[in-house]
């Protein structure tokens, strides 16, 4: 079960409890009703509203002693997450692989990798989430696969020319002897994007596309062979229950006919002169195709199953094409998870990805955290910016861990008061920090070895739960080790500590999304509350609740009303019957008429 409930954190402020003098501060100009930006939705899809739990494999719980978590301690644990009250979990890739990108080089996508389980194992737990009313959705990497792919590995047997080299990017080099890449793209993770291969008589030939690892060749996209393989693997999970699939670097699929050279960022950023939309390996029109025709296959299949786009895009208008009605269902809101500690570029980002997707009739997604980017308690407790996709380490200064977890709380709160789909990442739910000391030798992800060390990747948000303050492992595994260690201090956030105790960020995350359910938040609308001259302060209303993220150092007044929750301990303060909301917090209240 979830931790017991604390007392409310602010009782009732009622509008007769205020001055007569702070009446216009308090019921006028201050948290007055805006304009409406978002209606209401009913009777939609579960996944219009739904909130989704990513679970990352190795990461979770390791049941059989090898320090890498598997589907059986996945299925083991599963009650815990059901009682958070989340309506799906995502499981990053658990396929067969040489594990050179934790799994997302795929070297069979009908199959589970027997350093998870078996088949039987998903089955297993496929049953198991049915039974706690929890939606799985899985993983999909259609844009490459592992170099031990047994078609990448019948390509470079079979030459040049051959059908079996149009299932991937094989191209000519350019210069003398083709001793130069075909082009100028870089990788995502460091250096060139193409690696060469060696003929059968020992002499340098063609080489291959990849935009991430050179371990992860580019899938060819212009092959109807390709098509067909991943419409086949689509009905070879969907046979077997699973709910949808998070499409990876769905925005990347094609790519623009004789590959031009590209003067922009490796992963398509928008830097001047050179605009995401020109990317000739991003977002080109070819893609919707894919997604138009890969929904036609779900919706022969009961349940409304789901795609979601990982498609980082920019602007958030963009974001929106995959999201049309015949195409994708849900895409990660990035520009949202990439807003800082800011009230106004908060509020732009809202408006804008609303504004976006509800011309296409889509829900919008919000989220704070996953597998690829620093968890939020580290960046919003860091002096300086995080890199998406990467981490910090030893030799950078080190967050304050006290300020990003009063933070990240309220930005939680914050995200779940809005409406949409949102999505949690594993460990989120125990206040969980980066592991931003880990040594280089622990270090596994290509970003830190392609780049030299220069970037040290996202080892450190992928660390093994805690479960129990006890063991060598906190209780992830009967192993003396896990395949990362975790930080010494993490003993004090172990899931069964938090349980016990009605004020720890498990209790405040129960309590969230059991309120978020129960008001309706998810399918609400979104009208915007002036806060007046306070400035940090951003302001919506819901459901006639009001959120309110307060993200400056000084208190501020709140309306009259029902405080319902509040992201921390002490965070709502009475003074001669004026209700303030401290510094770096939020709060959801139930407004009384008054003070509408």
């Amino acid at each position: 079960m979830c931790p017991p409930t604390p007392p409310a954190p602010g009782s009732v402020l009622s509008a007769a409890d205020t001055p007569a003098t702070r009446q216009p501060q308090q019921n006028g100009q201050a948290f007055a009703p805006g304009p409406l930006v978002h209606e209401s939705t009913t009777g939609g899809s579960w996944w219009r509203s739904a909130v989704i739990y990513q679970i990352y494999p190795r990461s979770f719980r390791d049941l059989r002693g090898t320090g890498t978590g598997n589907l059986a301690g996945i299925t083991a644990e599963l009650h815990q997450i059901a009682e958070l009250g989340v309506d799906a979990i995502w499981l990053s890739p658990f396929y067969p692989s040489p594990q050179r990108d934790a799994g997302y080089d795929v070297a069979d996508y009908t199959d589970v990798d027997p350093l998870f389980g078996t088949l039987r194992d998903f089955d297993a737990l496929i049953d198991r989430a049915a039974t706690l009313g929890l939606r799985v959705i899985i993983d999909l990497v259609p844009n490459h696969c592992s170099e031990q792919h047994a078609a990448f590995q019948a390509a470079l047997e079979a030459g040049p020319g051959s059908a079996e080299r149009e299932l991937f990017v094989f191209r000519d080099g350019r210069g003398t002897g083709g001793d130069e890449p075909p082009n100028n793209w870089q990788s995502h993770f460091g250096g060139p994007a193409w690696t060469r291969t060696t003929d059968a008589d020992g002499s340098p030939g063609q080489w291959y596309l990849h935009l991430f690892d050179s371990s992860q060749p580019d899938f060819n996209w212009d092959s109807p062979a390709v098509h067909a393989e991943f419409e086949r693997v689509l009905r070879f999970w969907l046979d077997r229950g699973v709910a949808g699939f998070r499409v990876d670097v769905a925005h990347a699929l094609v790519k623009e006919p004789g590959l031009p050279d590209w003067g922009g960022t490796a992963d398509g950023s928008p830097v001047p002169g050179f605009p995401f939309d020109a990317a000739p390996m991003f977002g080109r029109p070819g893609v919707h195709a894919i997604y138009r025709r890969w929904r036609d296959i779900l919706a022969e299949y009961d349940g409304d199953r789901i795609l979601c786009a990982e498609a980082n895009a920019h602007p958030v208008d963009a974001v929106a094409d995959w999201v049309r009605p015949d195409e994708m269902h849900q895409a990660f809101n990035f520009p949202y998870l990439n807003t800082g500690w800011d009230a106004p570029a908060l509020r732009a980002v809202i408006d804008r990805s609303l504004a976006a997707f509800d011309a296409v009739g889509a829900p919008s997604t919000w989220v704070l955290s996953n597998h690829d980017v620093s968890r939020h308690v580290t960046r919003l407790g860091s002096s300086a910016p995080v890199r998406f996709g990467d981490g910090l380490g030893p030799r950078d200064p080190q967050p304050d861990h006290a300020v990003g977890l009063r933070r990240a709380r309220a930005a939680t709160l914050f995200m779940l008061g809005l409406p949409g789909g949102a999505y949690l990442y594993q460990g989120e739910e125990l206040g969980l920090p980066d592991h931003t000391r880990l040594e280089d030798g622990y270090r596994q992800d290509p970003n830190f070895f392609r780049t030299g060390g220069e970037r040290v990747g996202r080892d450190g948000c992928r660390i093994p739960l805690p479960w129990t303050p006890g063991g060598r492992t906190l209780g992830f595994s009967p192993a003396q080790t896990s395949w990362l260690p975790q930080p010494d201090d993490w003993a004090q956030l172990a899931r069964s500590v938090q349980r016990g105790d009605a004020g720890s960020t498990l209790s405040l995350y129960c309590r969230m999304l059991a309120a978020r359910r129960r008001l309706g938040l998810g399918s609400g609308t979104l009208r915007w509350l002036s806060t007046g001259h306070a400035p940090g302060v951003i302001a919506f209303e819901n459901r006639g609740i009001a959120v309110v993220l307060n993200t400056s150092s000084a208190s501020v007044d709140l309306p009259a009303g029902e405080v319902l929750l509040a992201s921390g301990t002490g965070d709502i303060q009475h003074d001669a019957g004026i209700s303030r909301l401290g510094p770096e917090a939020a709060v959801w209240l139930r407004r009384t008429p008054s003070s509408t």
